[in-house]
């Protein structure tokens, strides 16, 4: 059985237990995730015998090759895809029919109403989402091919860093560099912000430039197939014409990276089944706030990440989980100390019987992340 049929097997058990004749997946991420289809404009009928995917002849071949033996409706040209998504839910015969209230647009949901009169709507936000969660095997394999290339990508971007370089050119760079060491694309807008545009948590891109200030906050990540990576690192930059001290790094920069360093090595050592995501927050939060830095650190400590860069759970505090095998997270306290600099180190997190595995490898010591012109 494939992975994909796996997965239909347990959303299956849960629209069972729900007393759901049918569920109708909306969103492309989850139909991707249930499927392996990479396409979009396509809705997946899902029932406790049976799975239907409903798409158009664009992706005909794309489904027979993306999804071997997945039974697929494709309707002609002339039809719309919410009719002859009713159509084949009429077939059915539900009673009782789950959607996903996340994504479903009100303007839809009135028309398949319209159209399925007589069943009873069942609204639900995170059907897949929660099955999403808990990563298998080769959902934890792809994230890892993702990290390996962010991090080619990253070696790629500090050996060609330049003092004229700009925040918008190292956007540009870093997203060229991903695709050169094998992504697909950057997995979200890249930010890479300058002296004390860095304690912007998500800075614009803009036109200062590396020549104007020494330090250096670079957050980017890459997308592989299908899945995601997300890394933050610090870095300190010179040349011995512009800057004659040499790369002396300043203790103030050297004092909140370390209470960073510290927050995020406690938060990590806690990351293990069981644990409360709200509770890890607070082990992070607490010690920052205890260096006196509390009002400073001004966001979640992570999140969850996978087909999306921002998926459950989330570290934050008022949001409360219970970490379990599987998952897959980010871990990101910053200090921002506004008008100056800001420091932030971000590392990718498997979540295993034995506790929190570091997927991530890039060096997050200060002494590690010079880069001399």
């Amino acid at each position: 059985m494939s992975i994909f049929a796996i997965r239909c097997e347990r959303l299956q058990k849960i629209i069972c237990d729900e007393g759901v004749d049918l569920a109708l997946i909306t969103n492309p991420i989850n139909v991707t995730y249930l499927t392996g289809f990479s396409g979009d404009a396509s809705n997946l009928i899902v029932t406790p015998t049976k799975t239907l995917l409903v798409s158009d002849g664009r992706f005909k071949v794309q489904i027979e090759e993306e999804c071997p033996g997945l039974e697929a409706f494709i309707r002609g040209p002339a039809r719309l895809t919410v009719d002859v998504t009713i159509a084949q839910m009429k077939s059915f015969s539900p009673r009782s029919i789950g959607i996903e209230s996340g994504h479903l647009t009100m303007a839809d949901f009135d028309t398949f109403k319209e159209g399925m009169k007589t069943a009873d709507w069942k609204l639900a936000s995170d059907r897949v989402e929660k099955l999403r969660m808990i990563k298998d095997d080769t959902e934890v394999a792809q994230i890892r091919s993702a990290i390996r290339i962010a991090e080619r990508a990253f070696a790629m971007f500090r050996a060609c860093l330049k003092p004229s370089d700009t925040e918008v050119d190292m956007g540009h760079a870093m997203e060229s560099f991903i695709r050169q060491a094998g992504g697909s694309e950057s997995a979200f807008p890249v930010i890479a912000a300058v002296g004390p545009r860095s304690a912007l948590p998500h800075a614009p891109p803009s036109l200062s430039a590396m020549q104007e200030h020494r330090l250096l906050l670079v957050d980017w990540g890459a997308s592989g197939l299908f899945y995601k990576s997300d890394l933050t690192r610090i870095l300190w930059t010179y040349n011995n014409l512009q800057f004659p001290n040499g790369c002396a790094i300043p203790d103030k920069v050297r004092n909140v990276h370390a209470v960073v360093k510290e927050a995020q090595r406690r938060a990590i050592a806690a990351m293990k089944p069981g644990a409360s995501t709200k509770e890890i927050d607070t082990i992070a939060r607490g010690y920052i706030a205890d260096q006196g830095f509390g009002e400073l650190f001004n966001h979640g400590l992570g999140h969850g990440f996978g087909l999306q860069i921002h998926e459950p759970p989330f570290f934050r505090p008022s949001v409360d989980v219970t970490l379990a095998a599987g998952m897959v997270v980010t871990c990101e306290p910053g200090i921002y100390l506004q008008g100056e600099f800001g420091i932030r180190i971000e590392d990718d997190i498997l979540i295993t019987l034995d506790g929190a595995e570091i997927l991530t490898h890039c060096p997050r010591e200060l002494d590690a992340s010079i880069v001399e012109f």
